[in-house]
């Protein structure tokens, strides 16, 4: 294949994408605003606790685990052996429950690192198609970047991930991907994990949200008056907002985008339908948004936390509070 052949193939590929974006954000509007229906796996409700704090935290993460093993005897009974493996994962003794609801879909919260004692936790908020069927791919997520925040961190500071899978995540190709919905729904849930984890560390510790695709509406729709240091829109649509001054927040906001990220096709539209938004507005790496714009890399979409990428790397200094040795895009 010549150079010139690779070029009009690159083009079509890319017109393929911009038309299948195109396609989905009008199918938001000519089809019913609701997620597909799931099958229902029998699973107990969450388990009944006060709000977490320093000295509860090793019996929340116990009770937890507890509600996990008992999502999977429920699971494994009703003859899904693959939910009844992911629940009997998250009740292994070694990990660590703030938030565990094996219904539906499913929610969990896991704290990776000591967070009663950290000075920096970074909090992970997913994108679409997340649930406790393919948990494990956020899960390794969270651990790279944890890895990688012990081993920048200067000496002596401690630090911690919270993976905040609280909301219920749309699907990839569905009309709910395309609107505000999900994330409206969810803002309050996260906006109440950051007043947990204030009540659980303290004043002093420093909190950064890093957001990724769909989770970057979300982290958007809760950021007015949060009290977080830095937000980081990682391969984001758009926020809803015009501008990162709209997001109404204090807190630096950060955007990047990978080189190969199919997302950068996506049509930067919003509209109001139907008491709906449809569409996410401005380009967060663009100019017009004001954003800071980091170095992501050459990655694609699913590829920020990748062991060793320059993604990976600034986003543990975003998240470390080290913001004059990020490299800009």
């Amino acid at each position: 294949m010549g150079p010139g052949t690779t070029v009009r193939w690159r083009r079509r590929v890319s017109g393929w994408r911009r038309a299948g974006c195109a396609a989905l954000i009008a199918g938001a509007v000519a089809l019913p605003l609701s997620g597909a229906a799931r099958p229902e796996i029998p699973a107990p409700p969450p388990a009944a606790l006060a709000a977490p704090t320093a000295a509860t935290l090793e019996k929340a993460y116990a009770a937890n685990r507890a509600n996990a093993a008992e999502a999977s005897r429920m699971a494994a009974d009703h003859g899904d052996r693959h939910r009844a493996a992911a629940d009997r994962a998250m009740a292994d003794r070694s990990r660590r429950l703030l938030a565990f609801d094996g219904r539906g879909a499913g929610l969990a919260t896991e704290v990776f690192g000591d967070l009663a004692r950290a000075d920096r936790v970074a909090v992970l908020v997913p994108g679409s198609d997340t649930g406790l069927d393919t948990y494990g791919r956020f899960r390794a997520t969270a651990l790279a970047l944890h890895r990688q925040l012990v081993a920048e961190a200067p000496a002596g500071t401690r630090t911690a991930v919270v993976a905040w899978l609280g909301y219920e995540t749309p699907g990839t190709v569905s009309t709910t991907v395309a609107t505000t919905d999900r994330a409206d729904r969810a803002a309050p849930e996260l906006r109440a994990l950051v007043g947990d984890l204030r009540r659980i560390t303290g004043p002093g510790t420093r909190l950064a949200l890093l957001c990724h695709s769909y989770g970057s509406v979300v982290c958007a729709r809760a950021a007015d008056g949060l009290e977080v240091a830095d937000i980081a829109l990682v391969g984001s649509p758009g926020t809803g907002a015009d501008t990162a001054a709209g997001l109404h927040s204090e807190a630096r906001i950060w955007a990047g985008r990978g080189a190969e990220d199919w997302v950068e096709h996506v049509p930067h539209v919003s509209a109001d339908l139907f008491g709906t938004t449809v569409g996410f507005g401005t380009d967060p790496v663009s100019p017009a948004f004001g954003a800071r714009v980091f170095d992501a890399g050459d990655g694609g979409h699913s590829d920020y936390f990748d062991p060793g990428s320059r993604s990976l790397s600034n986003l543990a200094r975003i998240a470390l509070g080290e913001t004059t040795e990020v490299t800009h895009g």
